[in-house]
Parts: structure tokens; sequence; C-alpha cells
């Protein structure tokens, strides 16, 4: 994003809210409070931070919001309810994605459901393709738990290089990582052996007990992506 030398605007993110209207599924905020539709559906930029579960003071009282940062031709903020169809479609796109396919630039769509519904499509802005994502089991998912993982995902990787401890999943979580481990390796037929020698081989460690946050989530990643191609072979 190029910097503008002299007078202008206050360099603070723009906020953009979710909500299904007759035209248009998001908005900005006037410095009246009025709204100011966007009618396009897309926004394409690197998704910098996500926030879940934020409290935030509203006009009809306390509520938790979900909140991404991301960096366009200038910093956006997309707030959404954590219990919207939009957040939730969202954490499920984002959790679908590797690490590293998070550090480049997504394109994030809006979409009209039935009612007051708006559903989040991630994009590769390069290859046009969606992000699939299944909403089996929806109603059993630990959202909280899930919205956790995605944002030591991405907060991880945007912060590795100015703090490597910047982040640590709690204990509790921690634990839920290693028993989705266990499923992907069993679903993989990977014996004991097999395990520690990947570890070995690529952490430098023989337990996934040893292994930091962010190597836990990037094991994560690559055992799902195993588990991908196996169906599609």
């Amino acid at each position: 994003m190029e910097v503008k030398l002299g007078f202008g605007a206050v360099p603070r993110p723009q906020y953009v809210f979710v909500s299904k209207e007759s035209d248009y599924c998001w908005y900005l905020l006037s410095d009246d409070k009025k709204p100011i539709p966007i009618y396009d559906r897309a926004l394409t930029g690197v998704i910098t931070e996500i926030e879940v579960n934020k409290k935030v003071e509203t006009s009809h009282g306390e509520a938790e919001k979900t909140d991404i940062h991301i960096l366009a031709d200038k910093p956006y903020v997309i707030r959404s309810g954590s219990e919207s169809y939009f957040s939730k479609s969202l954490l499920l796109s984002l959790d679908a994605l590797t690490s590293q396919q998070l550090s480049r630039p997504l394109t994030i769509a809006v979409s009209p459901g039935d009612k007051t519904i708006v559903f989040c499509t991630i994009y590769d802005p390069v290859t046009y393709r969606s992000v699939g994502v299944s909403w089996d089991g929806h109603k059993e998912i630990d959202w909280q738990a899930l919205g956790q993982k995605v944002s030591l995902k991405i907060n991880e990787h945007y912060n590795l290089n100015q703090d490597q401890n910047y982040l640590q999943i709690m204990p509790e979580k921690r634990e839920g990582f290693i028993a989705q481990t266990d499923t992907y390796l069993a679903q993989l037929n990977w014996t004991a052996d097999q395990g520690r020698e990947f570890l070995q081989q690529k952490y430098g460690k023989r337990s996934r007990l040893q292994l930091t946050d962010a190597e836990i989530l990037d094991f994560i990643d690559y055992l799902r992506l195993q588990i991908n191609a196996s169906y599609q072979a």
C-alpha cells in the first residue's frame, strides 16, 4: 500500500458492517452514523488479524463481534456478529486454508441468504476458486475453539518475524488440537513410528507435546492436506 505524504485523512481503519438489505450486504458509517451502502460484493486484500468474541458496545447494549482486519487499498475491519452466519462461514473458510495460503491476498465475498442471513465466501483472487466448506455438524462445532485456532494461524504468521512468542494456545485448547491430530493420523493409517519419524524430520522433535503452538497448527494443516489428497486420488 502506497504511503501518501502531505495532508490527508486520519490514518485509521475503515470499518465495514455486515447486514442484509434490499440491494446490498455490507456498508460503511458516515461521520453522523448514517449507513453508506457498499454495492460491490467482494473485498480483496491480505488478512492481517482476526478478533473473535470481541465485546463491543452497540446501540442495543453490549454484543460479541468478530472483527477481521484486511490490508487492501487502505486498512479495513469487517465487523459482524459472532453468532452470525457470516462469521461462522468466515471461520469455516479460514480454517480450511493453510498458514501459507492465509499469508496471500484473498477475496472475501458476501452473498445474501434467507431473511436476514448473509454468508461469507472466500476466493483465491488468482485462480478465482472458492474455498469449499461443509456445514455438516455445524451445530456441534465449538465455535469459540475454532475461532481461537483460526486467530492463532493468522496472528501467529503475521507477527512471526516480530515476536515468536506473541501468541499462546490455552492449555485446554491445546489438548483439543492434539486430539484432532489423533483423528487425522488414524484416517491416514499412520503408525506411531511413522508419526515420530515425520516429527523428527519436519520439526526436529520426537513428540507432539514438544511442538510449539505454531508447529501444532502447521502439523494439523499438513495432515488435512494429506487426507484431502487421498480423497482426490
